[in-house]
């Protein structure tokens, strides 16, 4: 297999999730992991979970000993606004969710308009603002509980923050950053500090922090893991998600900036069905005799795979597609039809609940129970004094 790159900032090539797993040093989710999970949970795992979309773990392990004790755990993740939201960005909330719902767990948002702004040349702080706005709507649509979230964007919470962030800062140094990051010469200060404000949220409560993400965000809970204990709290626990592979195939992920790759929140159902028949790459035959003959691939189908991963729940029915498609009962149009209606109603849904959003994202930011409680406190609670 070809080498590929998986950094916070950059996915390229094809990847080897084995292979990530030893890079990054973390462990893969067992099958005795995922069978406590289903116990403590009371029920069936989500699909994300049962299709091993989710599939590496830092101290996840931990956390389900803490379940089992009584002691509970809370959830932290986040979105930095660079544009609007595809497909791929919802996964991780739409697991942080169902974790919340199955374990009635707090869970905190950082919508990180500072560092977009720090980090892309080109965006405005204006712009940046913007666009947290934009994509908070999208997280409230996932439909998350107004009482026990906490979304907050980094400009507007910053003073809240800066306290307990600048105690983080003393304890990391330059060398460390620039090894963890890759940070130069040249990077601005802003990025240098912003690591430090990133890991304040990993201190919000004295239980263990879950953190589920994609396994290209890893890098940036190293240094809370380093740091966490002399502080008095937990190492942060993490759940990594594989990538939705992009439209176009299984190179690298899907992109702001290459609209053919991804399917926008944003998209109608025109636009979805023109991406999808144009640039879903296929695991079919070339013509329809060779397709009925021999049949097609659904591992390399990426219609296939994107039902596998989010859109078709039902394993039976999962089951009965692959079959069919193997067996060439199924053409390429037709599982690309079935795929387009699943996503076009998955976006219709999204879409009510947006609007909706709009008239609740004060109660999220600001007004909710956790909200309230977070503009009201002190974060310089800690254990000890570093």
């Amino acid at each position: 297999m070809e080498e590929f790159t998986v950094t916070p900032w950059e996915v390229k090539g094809r990847v080897d999730y084995e292979k990530l797993i030893k890079i990054f040093g973390t462990e893969a989710i067992t099958r005795d992991l995922l069978e406590r999970l289903e116990r403590l949970a009371g029920g069936e795992l989500h699909v994300l979970l049962r299709r091993g979309v989710f599939f590496s773990h830092r101290d996840f392990d931990k956390i389900l000993d803490d379940l089992e004790k009584g002691k509970g755990f809370f959830l932290y993740t986040g979105r930095g606004p660079s544009g609007p939201m595809h497909i791929g960005h919802l996964i991780p909330f739409i697991l942080t969710k169902w974790f919340q719902d199955r374990f009635r767990a707090n869970v905190y948002i950082m919508i990180t308009d500072d560092e977009k702004f720090l980090d892309e040349e080109k965006m405005s702080l204006e712009e940046a603002r913007h666009w947290a706005f934009e994509n908070t709507l999208d997280i409230i649509a996932v439909g998350f509980d107004p009482d026990r979230t906490f979304i907050f964007h980094d400009t507007e919470y910053i003073g809240k923050m800066y306290p307990l962030a600048i105690k983080i800062a003393k304890k990391i140094n330059y060398n460390l950053v620039r090894a963890v990051f890759g940070f130069t010469g040249s990077t601005n200060i802003g990025l240098l500090f912003y690591p430090a404000l990133q890991i304040v949220p990993t201190f919000f409560e004295k239980k263990r922090c879950l953190i589920p993400a994609a396994i290209d965000q890893d890098p940036y809970w190293r240094i809370q893991r380093d740091l966490a204990e002399s502080f008095g709290y937990y190492k942060v626990a993490a759940i990594h998600s594989k990538f939705l592979p992009p439209l176009t195939g299984f190179e690298g992920k899907m992109s702001s900036s290459k609209p053919e790759t991804a399917i926008f929140l944003t998209d109608d159902p025109k636009t979805v069905r023109t991406k999808i028949m144009k640039y879903a790459f296929s695991g079919g035959q070339p013509t329809i005799e060779l397709h009925r003959k021999l049949g097609g691939n659904p591992d390399i189908d990426i219609s296939f795979q994107w039902l596998k991963m989010l859109f078709e729940p039902d394993d039976r029915r999962l089951k009965e597609i692959e079959d069919s498609y193997r067996s060439g009962a199924m053409l390429t149009g037709e599982l690309k039809e079935y795929l387009i209606d699943k996503i076009n109603r998955f976006l219709e849904e999204h879409r009510e609940r947006r609007e909706k959003a709009r008239e609740m994202i004060h109660v999220y930011m600001r007004e909710g129970k956790l909200a309230r409680a977070m503009w009201e406190r002190d974060l310089l609670d800690t254990n000890t004094d570093p």
